[in-house]
């Protein structure tokens, strides 16, 4: 398989050979691990002697369209059809012409052999030159009946690999029946057409979405190294900001391994394992007499694994991404800054606990079992869906692997493609990630132009219909003929849907604003509301000023009657009245006046009489009451004139 790492040293020795053998055989022998092929739909349209939906697997390269569908038709060339040459030898191209479908190239498995060498025709070089000629996407068809496999890049050290993180179509592999059945109906002169459907590759129950990064601090594995360098750089900023804002709950993982027991105290084992053989790593260089060693790879991985941990406790684990990017920049293999000191000084740089992380690593040479390399390594088998990780680095979203190239935009998308439609973050509906499909036509909704208001509610997986809610007033239908504003305030919108004109200093509307849904024309006119409502003649249907003396003219919404010959017109009553009438009233509202005040002062007269005879008992109680204890100036005194009291 293209994916199994592969020993390149040309002189190796026969113990070293036999560690790196033992220790790979550990991590991906079938009988210990289960690899789960991550894959997507397939549904073919045409022709009817083969449609149907089938199965295909997802390459680990390009740009799967996670949460999306590819319509294209499919193309067999006669020359070249391992695509192992560049289709511009052949003088072939698979460019759409304008109006026309995308081509889906479909490509033979396979390639040539040398001796002494590897395959010279990559699936990703297959993809590459595809994707000169034009090609939308590739269909890998399989050259033996066997289950399907992931199509993986090529070892990370081939000079010639730039292009790999230039491919940006979505490969596919397809099983050899499929494919034989294609290949027949095209030679047969039928066109087939066909849809890649991953619209479900990626589980989306609800709003968050969880995801686990499996990498490694190592920045010596050649190109997947630098490219995983890249990614953790240019993903920080959106990573931080999902997690921030709730959105995602992200998690660190690192892959090790044991060394076999019989190992244990080999020299090999002791330079490449830490705990006594219990959590392992390759030599970075694959070289044990040079550089760095696998163990110092270890305690770095489990160095990160802590400051996860630790930071987690304090509700900020996205510090993890400030401390893996830094690390990488401050303390390279290569400047042989690749140890503790260096990375001491950063997790004081972010004010993060060095005593908890020292504590979190605890002591790599003795004999104990580490938590947290444990419970990497067991996290490292695979459960439900998901199968267990075999490649670095490995992205898992929602218990899915991850398919494709290492890369902002083309992650985004499949984390995007997680959340539960219409849940998704700002930053999943931006113009790299998503193509509003609210622009062209409304998306086929309802939309009110003239209020500016759509049911066309943009997603990442493409678009709702949804009557709104504006300004807090609900509308409702079934979003793709009408909606309509409902309850209270719902005039402040448009209207409410409902006829509404001015005519000078006049507004007349037939929005009536209560729970009430429909039109109805005010007093005045009638029509059905919503289109128009005309003015009623009320003179000419002499609905009103109909009195012998009464003389109407009809206004717009309303109408003025005057009466003949100096009379009064009384609105209410709909008639005329005469001057005698009008001074009878006026006498008698004089009258009724002169009662009221004549009432008010008779009620003030007694009430000042009342006070005042309140007032003389009350000072003939007083007198009496002193007369008692003391003698009046006008009274004689008892004793005589000449006694004292």
């Amino acid at each position: 398989s293209q994916s199994l790492p592969r020993i390149r040293s040309p002189i190796m020795s026969r113990e070293k050979l036999r560690f790196f053998t033992l220790s790979f055989l550990l991590i991906l022998s079938p009988a210990l691990c289960r690899f789960v092929v991550e894959k997507n739909n397939l549904k073919v349209t045409s022709p009817d002697s083969i449609k149907g939906i089938y199965e295909c697997a997802i390459g680990n390269f390009g740009v799967p369209q996670y949460g999306g569908t590819l319509v294209g038709t499919v193309a067999y060339p006669k020359s070249n059809q391992k695509a192992c040459k560049s289709y511009n030898d052949f003088d072939i191209s698979f460019k759409s012409k304008p109006g026309g479908l995308p081509t889906f190239v479909l490509i033979d498995r396979g390639g040539s052999i040398l001796p002494f060498a590897q395959l010279d025709c990559f699936f990703t070089l297959k993809a590459w030159i595809a994707q000169q000629a034009g090609a939308a996407a590739i269909l890998v068809a399989d050259n033996k009946a066997e289950p399907l496999i992931t199509m993986d890049t090529p070892e990370e050290d081939k000079s010639d690999a730039d292009y790999l993180q230039n491919i940006t179509i979505p490969s596919a592999l397809i099983t050899k029946s499929l494919g034989d059945s294609i290949k027949s109906a095209l030679s047969g002169g039928d066109m087939v057409n066909m849809k890649l459907d991953w619209t479900e590759s990626v589980p989306h129950p609800d709003e968050r979405v969880e995801y686990e990064l499996w990498t490694n601090s190592n920045d010596q594995c050649g190109k997947k190294c630098d490219t995983q360098i890249e990614f953790l750089k240019n993903f920080k900023g959106a990573a931080q900001i999902l997690e921030k804002g709730g959105h995602t709950q992200f998690t660190p993982h690192y892959i090790t391994w044991y060394c076999p027991e019989a190992f244990t105290l080999s020299k090999q084992c002791k330079s490449q394992c830490i705990n006594h053989g219990r959590y392992c790593a390759p030599d970075p260089e694959q070289d044990f007499t040079k550089g760095y060693d696998g163990k110092d790879v270890v305690v770095q991985n489990l160095r990160q694994a802590c400051v996860y941990r630790v930071m987690n406790e304090t509700g900020k684990p996205w510090v993890w991404w400030d401390y893996v990017t830094d690390f990488a920049i401050r303390c390279p293999m290569k400047d042989k800054k690749y140890t503790k000191e260096c990375a001491d000084e950063i997790i004081k740089s972010l004010d993060i606990d060095l005593k908890k992380v020292d504590k979190c690593i605890g002591d790599p040479d003795a004999d104990v079992e580490n938590p947290v390399l444990k419970a990497e390594q067991e996290s490292q088998i695979g459960k439900g869906a998901r199968g267990d990780v075999t490649i670095l680095p490995t992205l898992v979203v929602n218990n899915r692997q991850y398919r494709g190239k290492l890369e902002k935009g083309a992650v985004l998308k499949a984390m995007c493609s997680g959340f539960e439609e219409s849940t998704e973050p700002a930053i999943c509906l931006t113009e790299d990630l998503n193509t509003n499909e609210c622009l062209e036509n409304n998306g086929g909704c309802w939309q009110d132009k003239a209020a500016n208001i759509t049911a066309c509610r943009d997603t990442f997986r493409g678009r709702l219909c949804e009557c709104p809610t504006v300004q807090g007033v609900k509308f409702s239908g079934d979003g793709y003929t009408h909606c309509k504003a409902s309850g209270a305030l719902h005039c402040g919108i448009n209207n409410g849907g409902c006829w509404r004109e001015t005519r000078g200093s006049y507004t007349y509307s037939a929005c009536v604003d209560d729970h009430s849904n429909g039109c109805k024309c005010p007093l005045g006119f009638k029509g059905d509301g919503v289109k128009s409502c005309e003015d009623v003649d009320e003179c000419k249907e002499k609905k009103v000023c109909q009195c012998p003396e009464c003389k109407c003219k009809n206004t717009w919404g309303s109408y003025e009657c005057s009466c003949k010959n100096g009379l009064l017109y009384m609105r209410e009553h709909d008639t005329c009245i005469g001057s005698n009438k009008v001074g009878t009233t006026k006498l008698s509202w004089s009258f009724l006046w002169f009662l009221i005040i004549a009432v008010g002062v008779a009620g003030l007269s007694g009430y000042a009489a009342y006070k005042y005879r309140i007032r003389r008992y009350m000072d003939a109680e007083i007198r009496g009451i002193m007369a008692q204890y003391m003698p009046l100036e006008s009274q004689p005194n008892p004793r005589g004139p000449h006694m004292d009291i």
